[in-house]
């Protein structure tokens, strides 16, 4: 298997990556946010929050 990082060979000590520096990269890149799984939970939030201010407007 090859660095996911970089493509060279992987090594056992670091494993899935071949260097220290790779998975410092791979940890860097988790801790800034590059890495984010995408999410339709924007339209069921606005959802949620349109069913919230209705229930909380006066009624008339």
């Amino acid at each position: 298997m090859s660095c996911p990082i970089c493509g060279a060979e992987q090594q056992t000590k670091y494993r899935p990556f071949c260097s220290k520096r790779c998975s410092d990269l791979d940890l860097a890149k988790w801790l800034n946010g590059s890495y984010a799984i995408p999410a339709e939970a924007a339209a069921e939030e606005e959802e949620w929050n349109e069913a919230d201010r209705s229930s909380t407007e006066p009624r008339h």
